[in-house]
């Protein structure tokens, strides 16, 4: 009988936690697979946004560095930090959908996010077929 109300509990719970772990598995703060900086993904309207939220390693341009690369000319003055990278992300079945803007050569690619573990996200970007894959890991 124990065993029985232990089983049922042990369900119970799992299918209270899994609904919250389904609606927010990718929000947190994201060591990039450089290590050379932080980002932040939270709720950005009706999606999600991944928004550059610290430098680990100062860049060539300083703290204040510019968006430089990016093709619009109206947006190359402004600050890389606090910019989204990851926009427009929605949930599809374990998989998250959207966009990630690249700085380095001001190109924003399809994207496919998966939370691998409580610890690491896997970030694709993609042109077509061909996906480039990294390995993001929990900021402590």
């Amino acid at each position: 009988m124990m065993i029985r109300i232990l089983t049922v509990l042990a369900a119970l719970t799992m299918g209270l936690s899994a609904p919250a772990q389904a609606a927010d598995p990718i929000t947190g703060q994201w060591v990039t697979t450089e290590r050379d900086a932080v980002v932040t993904i939270a709720r950005c309207g009706s999606s999600y946004c991944g928004r550059l939220s610290k430098y680990l390693v100062r860049p060539e341009g300083g703290v204040n560095q510019r968006d430089v690369n990016n093709p619009d000319p109206n947006l190359r003055t402004r600050k890389l930090l606090g910019i989204a990278l990851l926009s427009g992300f929605r949930m599809d079945d374990d998989l998250w959908r959207g966009r990630i803007y690249d700085p380095r050569n001001g190109k924003t690619y399809r994207s496919i996010v998966k939370r691998k573990s409580a610890n690491v996200l896997e970030v694709k970007g993609c042109i077509g077929p061909f996906c480039q894959t990294q390995v993001w890991r929990k900021a402590r």
